[in-house]
């Protein structure tokens, strides 16, 4: 059986615990599309473009795994591109009730499509986009949180 699975997430930017659940659910699914949100209720640090770019650069050795940026709902993407699964990460217990609240809503718009939860490993479970955001603003030290090729770019956004 063909399982094709969707990560969606802002990934502004793409950090080190982003990428240890891609590269773990490409071992557990046939196809996985990182679904990289417009999401024009935030304001991101990179835009769409480049958060994609970012992405794609970061996980060009895992085959059969693709990034692609999208607008709209999560459940019309996953449809739209024949995605049974919705990979979501759990870092924390605090994470769980908001996580466990947008599942039962794709469940609601979605029957057909499942959620499945994947823990980060232990090093990873600290780290969000917003505080490496945070710290590349102040100049401090990205690098063991994000890929390198990340913190270049985190290096050129706090440049003048």
């Amino acid at each position: 059986m063909t399982r094709n699975a969707v990560y969606p997430g802002t990934f502004d930017p793409i950090t080190n615990g982003h990428t240890d659940l891609v590269r773990r659910a490409a071992g557990l699914f046939n196809r996985v599309v990182v679904a990289i949100a417009a999401n024009p209720g935030k304001t991101p640090m990179f835009t769409l473009e480049e958060r994609v770019d970012m992405a794609r650069r970061v996980l060009a050795d895992v085959a059969n795994v693709e990034v692609v940026g999208y607008k709209g709902l999560t459940v019309d993407f996953a449809r739209e591109n024949n995605l049974t699964v919705v990979v979501r990460g759990l870092r924390a217990v605090s994470d769980f009730e908001y996580e466990f609240q947008l599942a039962n809503m794709s469940r609601h718009l979605a029957q057909e499509l499942e959620t499945v939860f994947l823990t980060p490993k232990e090093q990873f479970t600290f780290i969000s986009s917003t505080m490496i955001r945070e710290i590349a603003t102040y100049g401090g030290p990205v690098h063991e949180f994000v890929d390198p090729i990340v913190a270049v770019e985190l290096r050129k956004k706090k440049s003048p």
